[in-house]
């Protein structure tokens, strides 16, 4: 059980560091909590009030006869009770209301920093971890502050205003009143440690749970094409079946535990009514106090049942807070220096000098790589899966830092650079596409309020992405489904490609572009390229060679090493790698074309 997407990780029922750094966020709202504290104490007292000013009604106007005097009496306690539900009415508005300024402020700080960590961290982070991060965990820390801290000053308020009240009517039946607290506070303990085990044990499974069901929702398509529906479905029964048990070891201890309380709560009313009713026939005591003391009983009793269950909020709070500020305190950054350079323009020029590059230590998936891009040049990088082509492009864009050498562009050091700075004169298309839910229009401009929709109309018609947009029903305001799910796999193509060219880059990056595509489609992106890339610096990534014979230069990698650099005919006239390569296409598109003529 250690580790489940570390959802089910515990530490302390209550850490004072983590509660220290809790109320952090609590500061901005003093206001809040001062009046919130100021209200407890209030309604905490109203409670207790209404038995004092029962034994008042018994004793001096009931006992005495007294109509008039019971008339003003219950007034008195109607008041009482109209006064405190108006009182704890904005009690509830105002906790509840710091509670969600609180909660939102800790949103929007996570989703800041998560957007600033690197990629390095999202290659070892599960997405549903940072996901559950921002919702359950977040919201479970919703529940101490706007009900959890609060009600629990309340719930102790009550009790010492009980306290307070029995003492002052009654010290002796007071005290056996109490007797049965030791017991209480035993039980107590053995339930906290039984549910925190258990409590462990369903977070454990419903970790599992998540993890399943997430992963098999995504695979859905593999599951059904290799017909495991019945198999997976008997996996996720028994995952499913452990997380009940789980739930059912937990709800055992709570159907002991508050039905004992109740028993505790019943023996006491017997002691009060066996000890205080002796007082009562020997006079020293009034039916009044009596009957009050039996009312703080069951009273009592109420915030004691809560302050059980707000352990659990509190234990839940502890291990969700734990949680985030571990995602908070990862520092897993691409850093800026310290006084960055910020480009108004760029030429294009890039130089790689003596490059060296590991995405873990010492295990370099590029090695003293060095070559020159001019600007306007067109660069085609050719090499075997693995090679380390995808690798340039992240580094050239800071998204990981290099270990070795220097990478520059029109000759300033890109780690120089504002990163932010960088990236806007830099656009990729990547082989695998993301769409973003919205409309088609907000994919291409990306929510920038400096693409107008008549720059985005021209990218669209220079990527040839027009024609089909203006044939869906709503054209450019046609809605975008999750993963872009209603378009096809050229369209999307074709999409991130208008994306790119929309923010006018000096330097464009196609990372497998035109891989995924058929190849009328392709043919209508080439002919696109032609005209875009003219007084561009681009680089290419294709293991399609017939789509970059006609780049200035091509970059040939062979397991992380740059192997050869020139041209299509000069490349093919050193009979090397790229030969072998080209000559392995050329053999495979003579069988298939063999094939479909037979």
């Amino acid at each position: 059980m250690s580790d489940i997407h570390g959802d089910e990780i515990l530490g302390k029922a209550y850490d004072s560091k983590l509660m220290k750094r809790l109320l952090q966020y609590v500061k901005p709202y003093k206001k809040y909590v001062i009046l919130a504290i100021f209200l407890n104490i209030l309604v905490a007292a109203l409670g207790p009030l209404r038995p004092y000013l029962t034994k008042i009604a018994v004793d001096d106007y009931i006992s005495a006869k007294d109509w008039n005097g019971l008339i003003v009496i219950s007034i008195i306690l109607l008041a009482s009770l109209t006064f405190q539900a108006t009182v704890q009415y904005f009690l509830t508005y105002f906790t509840e209301l710091m509670g969600q300024k609180i909660i939102y402020d800790l949103r929007v700080q996570i989703f800041s920093h998560v957007q600033k960590l690197a990629l390095r961290f999202f290659d070892r982070t599960p997405i549903g971890r940072i996901v559950t991060r921002v919702t359950n965990d977040v919201e479970s820390l919703n529940e101490m502050f706007s009900s959890g801290i609060v009600a629990v000053f309340s719930d102790i308020f009550v009790i010492i205003w009980i306290f307070v009240f029995m003492f002052s009517l009654s010290w002796n039946l007071a005290l056996v009143t109490l007797s049965i607290i030791p017991i209480l506070f035993y039980a107590t303990f053995l339930f906290r440690k039984k549910v925190r085990e258990t409590y462990r044990d369903v977070r454990y499974h419903l970790a599992r749970l998540n993890s399943y069901m997430q992963e098999h929702v995504t695979g859905i398509n593999i599951v059904q094409n290799f017909v495991k529906e019945e198999e997976e479905l008997k996996k996720f029964s028994s995952i499913n079946s452990d997380y009940r048990n789980a739930n059912i070891k937990s709800v055992f201890y709570y159907a002991v535990f508050f039905p004992f309380v109740e028993l505790l709560s019943s023996i006491t009313i017997g002691l009060i009514i066996w000890y205080g009713g002796g007082e009562v026939i020997q006079k020293h005591l009034t039916i009044g106090v009596l009957f009050a003391f039996l009312q703080y009983t069951e009273m009592f009793w109420r915030p004691v049942r809560d302050l059980s269950e707000k352990y659990n909020i509190l234990q839940t709070a502890m291990a969700s807070s734990e949680r985030i500020f571990k995602l908070l305190d990862d520092k897993t950054f691409v850093k800026n220096p310290e006084n960055p350079i910020i480009l108004t323009n760029i030429k294009g020029e890039i130089e790689f000098k003596n490059v060296w590059f590991a995405y873990n230590p010492e295990e370099y998936v590029l090695k003293d790589i060095s070559f020159k891009i001019n600007p306007g040049e067109t660069v085609a990088i050719v090499g075997a899966t693995g090679a380390g082509k995808t690798s340039i492009i992240n580094i050239l864009t800071r998204f990981y830092d290099i270990q070795k050498g220097s990478i520059k562009i029109d000759g300033i050091d890109i780690r120089d650079i504002d990163k932010h700075n960088l990236r806007k004169f830099i656009s990729v298309v990547l082989q695998d596409v993301f769409l973003f839910s919205g409309t088609i229009k907000s994919n291409i401009s990306l929510g920038s309020q400096e693409i107008s929709d008549e720059k985005i109309i021209e990218a669209a018609k220079i990527v040839g992405a027009h024609d089909f947009i203006s044939k869906l029903p709503n054209g450019y305001d046609e809605e975008v489904k999750e993963k872009g799910a209603t378009l096809s796999v050229g369209q999307k193509q074709l999409i991130s490609f208008a994306r790119a060219l929309a923010f006018n880059p000096q330097i464009l990056i196609l990372d497998e572009a035109t891989s995924s595509i058929d190849t009328e489609t392709e043919i209508l992106i080439q002919n696109a390229i032609e005209k875009l890339l003219k007084g561009r610096t681009s680089i290419v990534i294709a293991h399609r060679l017939s789509t970059i014979q006609n780049a200035d230069k091509i970059l040939v990698m062979h397991k992380g090493e740059l192997r050869e650099i020139g041209t299509h005919q000069e490349l093919l006239a050193k009979r090397g790698i790229y030969y072998k390569l080209y000559q392995l296409q050329y053999k495979d598109q003579e069988v298939i074309k063999t094939t479909f003529d037979k």
